[in-house]
């Protein structure tokens, strides 16, 4: 069931759709994680406009996304090595007897 919501970021309002609960629960952590940056960028560069911090707020999100994106794809290959190894190793059990 699609619900309608509203979130803030930087002072503004936004209306948004959200399709689940748990959609509506990430869409409003996200803001708040988003002004909890601006807020951080805020403090550390007082004279900067807001879409320089909003920049700012894009490119740490989007590089932490790619990382967590690259750590998942490295421990899904090591999980596939793992799994090689584990039938390999069966197979040799049954082949040899123990």
């Amino acid at each position: 069931m699609e619900q309608s919501i509203k979130i803030r970021i930087a002072g503004k309002e936004y209306p948004l759709k959200a399709n689940s609960p748990e959609m509506e629960q990430m869409l409003r952590l996200a803001a708040e994680t988003i002004n909890q940056k601006l807020a951080a960028y805020d403090a550390k560069y007082p004279g900067k406009p807001l879409s320089d911090k909003l920049a700012f707020v894009a490119i740490t999100e989007s590089v932490s996304r790619l990382m967590s994106q690259k750590k998942l794809a490295e421990a899904n290959s090591e999980a596939g090595k793992l799994e090689e190894d584990i039938e390999s190793y069966l197979k040799d059990i049954e082949k040899n007897g123990r």
